[in-house]
Protein backbone atom coordinates (compact mmCIF):
# COMPACT_ATOMS: atom_id res chain seq x y z
CA UNK A 1 0.00 0.00 0.00
CA UNK A 2 1.34 3.60 -1.06
CA UNK A 3 1.91 5.69 1.48
CA UNK A 4 0.62 9.12 1.63
CA UNK A 5 1.79 12.06 2.73
CA UNK A 6 0.81 15.28 2.83
CA UNK A 7 2.84 18.20 1.29
CA UNK A 8 2.40 22.03 2.06
CA UNK A 9 2.88 24.10 -1.23
CA UNK A 10 3.22 27.85 -0.24
CA UNK A 11 2.18 30.88 1.11
CA UNK A 12 5.70 31.69 -0.36
CA UNK A 13 7.23 29.73 -2.65
CA UNK A 14 10.44 30.87 -5.16
CA UNK A 15 8.37 29.98 -8.33
CA UNK A 16 5.03 32.20 -7.22
CA UNK A 17 5.17 35.74 -6.62
CA UNK A 18 1.25 35.03 -5.08
CA UNK A 19 0.85 34.07 -1.74
CA UNK A 20 -1.22 31.38 -2.92
CA UNK A 21 -1.39 27.95 -0.10
CA UNK A 22 -2.89 24.89 -1.14
CA UNK A 23 -2.51 21.48 0.73
CA UNK A 24 -0.90 18.88 -1.81
CA UNK A 25 -1.84 14.63 -0.43
CA UNK A 26 0.92 12.73 -2.32
CA UNK A 27 1.32 8.97 -3.07
CA UNK A 28 5.22 9.24 -3.97
CA UNK A 29 5.65 11.70 -6.51
CA UNK A 30 1.98 12.15 -7.34
CA UNK A 31 -0.48 14.11 -6.47
CA UNK A 32 -3.78 12.60 -5.36
CA UNK A 33 -5.53 15.21 -3.13
CA UNK A 34 -5.40 19.00 -3.06
CA UNK A 35 -7.30 21.34 -0.19
CA UNK A 36 -7.04 25.11 -0.89
CA UNK A 37 -6.53 27.32 1.81
CA UNK A 38 -7.61 30.81 1.28
CA UNK A 39 -7.82 33.71 3.58
CA UNK A 40 -4.04 34.45 4.10
CA UNK A 41 -3.69 38.10 3.07
CA UNK A 42 -7.94 38.87 3.25
CA UNK A 43 -8.15 43.03 3.59
CA UNK A 44 -12.33 43.39 4.32
CA UNK A 45 -12.42 45.08 1.27
CA UNK A 46 -15.96 44.06 0.56
CA UNK A 47 -16.79 45.76 4.14
CA UNK A 48 -15.16 48.69 3.36
CA UNK A 49 -17.36 48.93 -0.12
CA UNK A 50 -20.26 49.28 2.53
CA UNK A 51 -18.42 51.62 5.08
CA UNK A 52 -17.47 54.38 2.00
CA UNK A 53 -19.90 56.25 -0.46
CA UNK A 54 -20.28 54.73 -3.96
CA UNK A 55 -17.95 57.85 -5.18
CA UNK A 56 -14.86 56.34 -3.22
CA UNK A 57 -15.73 53.37 -3.83
CA UNK A 58 -13.85 53.83 -7.32
CA UNK A 59 -10.35 54.17 -5.21
CA UNK A 60 -11.05 50.79 -2.72
CA UNK A 61 -12.03 48.98 -6.33
CA UNK A 62 -8.65 50.04 -7.47
CA UNK A 63 -6.45 48.64 -5.05
CA UNK A 64 -7.89 44.94 -5.27
CA UNK A 65 -5.79 43.95 -7.63
CA UNK A 66 -2.17 46.54 -8.51
CA UNK A 67 -2.07 44.65 -12.10
CA UNK A 68 -5.83 45.16 -13.28
CA UNK A 69 -6.89 48.16 -11.10
CA UNK A 70 -8.23 50.16 -13.88
CA UNK A 71 -10.40 47.18 -15.40
CA UNK A 72 -12.31 46.73 -11.24
CA UNK A 73 -12.47 50.47 -11.75
CA UNK A 74 -14.98 49.68 -15.20
CA UNK A 75 -16.40 46.83 -13.42
CA UNK A 76 -17.55 49.15 -10.25
CA UNK A 77 -18.51 51.85 -12.51
CA UNK A 78 -20.34 50.36 -14.88
CA UNK A 79 -22.78 48.33 -12.18
CA UNK A 80 -23.59 52.07 -10.61
CA UNK A 81 -24.24 53.55 -14.24
CA UNK A 82 -26.63 51.21 -14.43
CA UNK A 83 -28.49 51.76 -11.12
CA UNK A 84 -28.24 55.01 -11.43
CA UNK A 85 -29.14 55.14 -15.59
CA UNK A 86 -26.58 57.17 -16.27
CA UNK A 87 -25.71 57.58 -20.34
CA UNK A 88 -21.84 57.64 -20.17
CA UNK A 89 -20.08 60.02 -23.13
CA UNK A 90 -18.72 57.83 -25.82
CA UNK A 91 -15.52 59.56 -25.92
CA UNK A 92 -15.25 57.88 -22.16
CA UNK A 93 -16.11 54.41 -23.05
CA UNK A 94 -13.47 54.80 -25.67
CA UNK A 95 -10.64 55.60 -23.30
CA UNK A 96 -11.63 53.25 -20.84
CA UNK A 97 -11.11 50.38 -23.51
CA UNK A 98 -7.70 52.05 -24.46
CA UNK A 99 -6.48 52.22 -20.51
CA UNK A 100 -8.29 48.59 -19.56
CA UNK A 101 -6.42 46.79 -23.35
CA UNK A 102 -3.18 48.04 -22.11
CA UNK A 103 -4.31 46.95 -18.64
CA UNK A 104 -4.36 43.47 -19.97
CA UNK A 105 -1.12 44.07 -22.11
CA UNK A 106 1.05 44.61 -19.00
CA UNK A 107 -0.92 41.94 -16.97
CA UNK A 108 -0.10 39.36 -19.72
CA UNK A 109 3.57 41.12 -20.29
CA UNK A 110 4.03 40.28 -16.13
CA UNK A 111 2.59 36.68 -16.82
CA UNK A 112 5.47 35.71 -19.58
CA UNK A 113 7.88 36.89 -17.73
CA UNK A 114 7.14 35.42 -14.37
CA UNK A 115 6.23 32.21 -16.09
CA UNK A 116 9.72 32.02 -18.16
CA UNK A 117 11.69 33.03 -14.79
CA UNK A 118 10.09 29.91 -13.35
CA UNK A 119 11.32 27.47 -15.68
CA UNK A 120 15.02 28.89 -15.63
CA UNK A 121 14.68 31.96 -18.56
CA UNK A 122 15.79 34.44 -16.69
CA UNK A 123 17.05 36.55 -19.31
CA UNK A 124 14.10 36.38 -21.42
CA UNK A 125 12.34 37.38 -18.14
CA UNK A 126 14.06 40.53 -18.09
CA UNK A 127 13.68 41.27 -21.71
CA UNK A 128 9.95 40.39 -21.66
CA UNK A 129 9.54 43.07 -18.86
CA UNK A 130 11.72 45.68 -20.50
CA UNK A 131 9.28 45.70 -23.04
CA UNK A 132 6.86 45.81 -20.28
CA UNK A 133 7.89 49.10 -19.02
CA UNK A 134 7.05 51.02 -22.24
CA UNK A 135 3.42 49.92 -21.25
CA UNK A 136 3.68 51.44 -17.81
CA UNK A 137 5.21 54.65 -19.39
CA UNK A 138 2.50 54.85 -21.21
CA UNK A 139 0.09 54.59 -18.31
CA UNK A 140 2.10 57.08 -16.38
CA UNK A 141 2.50 59.67 -18.90
CA UNK A 142 -1.52 59.48 -20.00
CA UNK A 143 -2.96 58.89 -15.97
CA UNK A 144 0.02 59.95 -13.37
CA UNK A 145 0.53 56.46 -12.00
CA UNK A 146 2.24 53.53 -12.67
CA UNK A 147 0.34 50.98 -10.80
CA UNK A 148 -2.81 52.45 -9.36
CA UNK A 149 -4.22 54.95 -11.92
CA UNK A 150 -7.17 56.67 -9.66
CA UNK A 151 -8.92 57.70 -13.34
CA UNK A 152 -12.04 55.41 -14.07
CA UNK A 153 -14.88 57.13 -12.25
CA UNK A 154 -18.63 56.68 -12.01
CA UNK A 155 -20.29 58.49 -15.14
CA UNK A 156 -16.91 58.57 -16.96
CA UNK A 157 -13.22 59.07 -16.73
CA UNK A 158 -11.09 62.08 -14.97
CA UNK A 159 -8.50 62.49 -17.46
CA UNK A 160 -8.56 63.09 -21.13
CA UNK A 161 -5.70 61.52 -23.69
CA UNK A 162 -5.36 64.39 -26.90
CA UNK A 163 -5.40 63.23 -30.01
CA UNK A 164 -1.35 63.92 -30.48
CA UNK A 165 -0.42 61.48 -27.07
CA UNK A 166 -3.16 58.69 -28.59
CA UNK A 167 -1.17 58.90 -32.42
CA UNK A 168 2.30 58.61 -30.19
CA UNK A 169 0.75 55.72 -28.19
CA UNK A 170 -0.45 53.63 -31.67
CA UNK A 171 3.09 54.17 -32.66
CA UNK A 172 4.71 52.91 -29.77
CA UNK A 173 2.27 49.82 -29.81
CA UNK A 174 3.27 48.94 -32.95
CA UNK A 175 7.00 49.06 -32.21
CA UNK A 176 6.34 47.31 -29.29
CA UNK A 177 4.24 44.18 -31.13
CA UNK A 178 7.03 44.05 -33.45
CA UNK A 179 9.99 43.41 -30.56
CA UNK A 180 7.50 41.23 -28.63
CA UNK A 181 6.98 38.74 -31.22
CA UNK A 182 10.39 38.11 -31.67
CA UNK A 183 10.35 36.89 -28.27
CA UNK A 184 7.34 35.44 -28.25
CA UNK A 185 8.53 32.88 -30.72
CA UNK A 186 10.65 31.55 -28.09
CA UNK A 187 7.75 30.44 -26.44
CA UNK A 188 5.57 29.01 -29.44
CA UNK A 189 8.69 26.67 -30.90
CA UNK A 190 11.28 26.27 -27.98
CA UNK A 191 11.85 22.95 -27.21
CA UNK A 192 12.40 23.04 -23.59
CA UNK A 193 8.94 25.21 -22.84
CA UNK A 194 7.20 22.81 -24.83
CA UNK A 195 8.76 19.95 -22.83
CA UNK A 196 7.63 21.21 -19.89
CA UNK A 197 4.04 22.33 -20.57
CA UNK A 198 2.73 20.30 -23.31
CA UNK A 199 0.50 17.86 -21.50
CA UNK A 200 0.61 19.22 -18.48
CA UNK A 201 -2.00 20.03 -16.22
CA UNK A 202 -4.90 19.01 -18.92
CA UNK A 203 -8.29 20.83 -18.10
CA UNK A 204 -11.07 18.82 -21.01
CA UNK A 205 -13.44 21.44 -22.08
CA UNK A 206 -16.15 19.80 -20.32
CA UNK A 207 -14.23 20.21 -17.24
CA UNK A 208 -13.58 23.99 -17.87
CA UNK A 209 -17.31 24.60 -18.53
CA UNK A 210 -18.66 22.25 -15.65
CA UNK A 211 -16.16 23.75 -12.98
CA UNK A 212 -16.71 27.74 -14.24
CA UNK A 213 -13.79 28.23 -15.91
CA UNK A 214 -13.06 31.78 -17.11
CA UNK A 215 -10.23 33.73 -19.01
CA UNK A 216 -7.32 32.56 -20.87
CA UNK A 217 -7.82 29.23 -18.73
CA UNK A 218 -11.25 28.24 -19.72
CA UNK A 219 -10.43 29.84 -23.47
CA UNK A 220 -7.29 27.40 -23.93
CA UNK A 221 -9.67 24.35 -23.01
CA UNK A 222 -11.30 25.38 -26.19
CA UNK A 223 -14.37 27.44 -24.52
CA UNK A 224 -14.65 30.72 -26.52
CA UNK A 225 -15.98 32.30 -23.34
CA UNK A 226 -15.18 36.07 -23.45
CA UNK A 227 -17.28 38.43 -21.57
CA UNK A 228 -15.92 41.33 -23.83
CA UNK A 229 -18.43 39.80 -26.39
CA UNK A 230 -21.29 40.64 -24.22
CA UNK A 231 -20.34 44.05 -25.99
CA UNK A 232 -19.85 46.32 -22.96
CA UNK A 233 -18.69 50.02 -23.41
CA UNK A 234 -17.16 50.91 -26.60
CA UNK A 235 -16.66 46.99 -27.83
CA UNK A 236 -20.18 47.18 -29.47
CA UNK A 237 -18.05 49.50 -31.84
CA UNK A 238 -14.63 46.99 -32.51
CA UNK A 239 -14.20 44.09 -34.66
CA UNK A 240 -12.23 40.67 -32.42
CA UNK A 241 -13.43 37.29 -31.53
CA UNK A 242 -12.20 35.37 -28.47
CA UNK A 243 -9.06 33.72 -28.23
CA UNK A 244 -9.12 29.85 -28.16
CA UNK A 245 -6.85 27.31 -27.97
CA UNK A 246 -7.63 23.62 -27.75
CA UNK A 247 -5.23 21.57 -25.55
CA UNK A 248 -5.85 22.54 -22.87
CA UNK A 249 -2.60 21.93 -20.88
CA UNK A 250 0.03 24.87 -19.48
CA UNK A 251 1.17 25.28 -23.20
CA UNK A 252 -2.34 26.22 -24.13
CA UNK A 253 -2.77 28.80 -21.79
CA UNK A 254 0.63 30.51 -22.75
CA UNK A 255 -0.43 30.57 -26.01
CA UNK A 256 -3.63 31.81 -25.55
CA UNK A 257 -1.93 35.18 -23.02
CA UNK A 258 0.79 35.50 -25.98
CA UNK A 259 -1.97 35.48 -29.08
CA UNK A 260 -4.43 38.14 -26.89
CA UNK A 261 -1.46 40.51 -26.75
CA UNK A 262 -1.69 41.31 -30.07
CA UNK A 263 -5.58 40.85 -30.15
CA UNK A 264 -5.27 43.65 -27.60
CA UNK A 265 -3.04 46.17 -29.49
CA UNK A 266 -5.44 45.92 -32.34
CA UNK A 267 -8.01 47.13 -30.01
CA UNK A 268 -6.26 50.01 -28.99
CA UNK A 269 -5.93 50.57 -32.61
CA UNK A 270 -9.50 50.38 -33.43
CA UNK A 271 -10.38 52.57 -30.54
CA UNK A 272 -7.79 55.35 -31.57
CA UNK A 273 -9.10 55.24 -34.67
CA UNK A 274 -12.80 55.58 -33.81
CA UNK A 275 -11.79 58.10 -31.11
CA UNK A 276 -15.00 60.25 -30.93
CA UNK A 277 -14.63 63.85 -30.05
CA UNK A 278 -16.68 65.26 -26.91
CA UNK A 279 -17.20 65.11 -22.80
CA UNK A 280 -15.47 62.20 -20.57
CA UNK A 281 -17.55 62.25 -17.78
CA UNK A 282 -21.13 62.57 -17.26
CA UNK A 283 -22.68 64.76 -14.44
CA UNK A 284 -24.40 63.45 -11.51
CA UNK A 285 -26.98 63.98 -9.34
CA UNK A 286 -29.03 62.02 -6.87
CA UNK A 287 -27.79 58.67 -5.01
CA UNK A 288 -28.66 55.33 -6.36
CA UNK A 289 -31.42 53.05 -5.48
CA UNK A 290 -31.72 49.18 -7.08
CA UNK A 291 -29.44 46.62 -7.73
CA UNK A 292 -27.29 45.45 -10.54
CA UNK A 293 -24.67 42.18 -11.80
CA UNK A 294 -21.81 44.18 -13.75
CA UNK A 295 -19.61 41.90 -15.76
CA UNK A 296 -16.10 42.67 -17.56
CA UNK A 297 -13.51 40.79 -18.59
CA UNK A 298 -10.15 41.02 -16.81
CA UNK A 299 -6.84 39.61 -17.77
CA UNK A 300 -7.43 36.63 -15.83
CA UNK A 301 -11.41 36.11 -17.10
CA UNK A 302 -14.60 37.74 -15.89
CA UNK A 303 -15.12 39.88 -12.98
CA UNK A 304 -18.23 40.04 -11.29
CA UNK A 305 -19.76 42.97 -9.09
CA UNK A 306 -22.68 42.67 -7.14
CA UNK A 307 -23.78 46.05 -6.12
CA UNK A 308 -27.23 47.06 -4.11
CA UNK A 309 -27.95 50.74 -3.33
CA UNK A 310 -30.53 51.95 -0.77
CA UNK A 311 -30.95 55.39 -2.13
CA UNK A 312 -28.64 57.13 0.27
CA UNK A 313 -24.73 57.73 -0.73
CA UNK A 314 -23.86 54.38 1.17
CA UNK A 315 -24.58 50.74 -0.58
CA UNK A 316 -25.90 47.86 1.14
CA UNK A 317 -23.96 45.50 -0.59
CA UNK A 318 -20.77 45.43 -2.11
CA UNK A 319 -18.98 42.04 -3.25
CA UNK A 320 -17.03 41.18 -5.94
CA UNK A 321 -16.52 37.49 -7.70
CA UNK A 322 -12.78 37.87 -8.89
CA UNK A 323 -11.30 35.11 -12.00
CA UNK A 324 -8.75 33.70 -9.87
CA UNK A 325 -11.30 32.36 -7.23
CA UNK A 326 -13.57 31.24 -10.58
CA UNK A 327 -10.38 29.37 -11.58
CA UNK A 328 -10.08 27.66 -8.08
CA UNK A 329 -12.29 24.76 -8.79
CA UNK A 330 -10.36 24.19 -12.35
CA UNK A 331 -7.33 24.59 -10.80
CA UNK A 332 -8.00 21.56 -8.41
CA UNK A 333 -8.80 19.61 -10.99
CA UNK A 334 -5.99 20.25 -13.01
CA UNK A 335 -3.22 18.69 -10.15
CA UNK A 336 -5.29 15.87 -9.11
CA UNK A 337 -3.17 12.87 -10.69
CA UNK A 338 -0.05 15.27 -11.50
CA UNK A 339 3.56 14.84 -10.50
CA UNK A 340 4.83 17.16 -7.73
CA UNK A 341 7.56 18.53 -9.94
CA UNK A 342 4.82 19.87 -12.25
CA UNK A 343 2.91 21.40 -9.54
CA UNK A 344 4.34 25.15 -9.96
CA UNK A 345 3.43 24.94 -13.27
CA UNK A 346 0.47 24.16 -13.04
CA UNK A 347 -0.64 26.29 -10.52
CA UNK A 348 1.41 29.37 -12.26
CA UNK A 349 -0.68 28.36 -15.65
CA UNK A 350 -3.96 30.05 -14.99
CA UNK A 351 -2.02 33.45 -13.58
CA UNK A 352 -3.53 33.45 -10.20
CA UNK A 353 -4.31 36.44 -8.10
CA UNK A 354 -4.42 35.91 -4.53
CA UNK A 355 -5.17 39.48 -3.68
CA UNK A 356 -8.11 39.49 -5.94
CA UNK A 357 -9.14 36.33 -4.76
CA UNK A 358 -9.32 37.46 -0.93
CA UNK A 359 -9.93 40.61 -1.57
Amino acid sequence: MAVRTVVPFGPQHPVLPEPIHVKLELEDERVVGVVPIIGYIHRGIEKAGELNTFRQNVNITDRICGICSFIHGIGFSQGMEKIMNIEVPKRAQYLRVVWGELSRIMSHFLWIGLAADAIGFESLFMHVWRIRERIINIFEETTGGRIIFGTCQVGGVRKDIDNETLQRIAKELTEIEAEYKGIAAIFTDDYTIQHRWQEVGFLSKEDAYKLGAVGPTARASNQPQDIRMLKYGAYADLDFEPIVETAGDCYARAIARIREISQSIDLIHQAINKMPAGEIAAKITGNPEGEFFSRVEQPRGEVVYYLKANGTKFLDRFRVRTPTFANLPALLQMLKGCALADAPAIILSIDPCISCTER
